[in-house]
């Protein structure tokens, strides 16, 4: 097979493939109380069609239908809610 174009060109193609597709960086932080204490607990990344998320022990690998699906797994009781953070 041909390639496509030259070097520099392809390099530039991949490059606008990768801003495109790139997953958003954002934060599921814990509220205990209200706004008595809080935490970083996850950092996440959004796809289109799903989230990736890592609790930040590293203990936790949750894969979500979207980042709002993926708190669910940070709620304790009624004095600790999850909310999301984007950068």
């Amino acid at each position: 097979m041909q390639p496509l174009c030259g070097r520099e060109e392809f390099t530039a193609v991949l490059a606008d493939i990768v801003t495109d597709t790139a997953p958003r960086l954002f934060a599921v932080v814990q509220e205990y109380g209200d706004r008595v204490d809080g935490r970083v607990a996850a950092w996440g990344m959004a796809f289109e069609d799903h989230a990736e998320v890592i609790s930040v022990e590293g203990h936790r690998r949750t894969r979500a239908p979207s980042p709002e699906h993926a708190l669910r797994a940070y709620r304790l009781g009624t004095g600790v809610i999850p909310l999301l953070m984007w950068p």
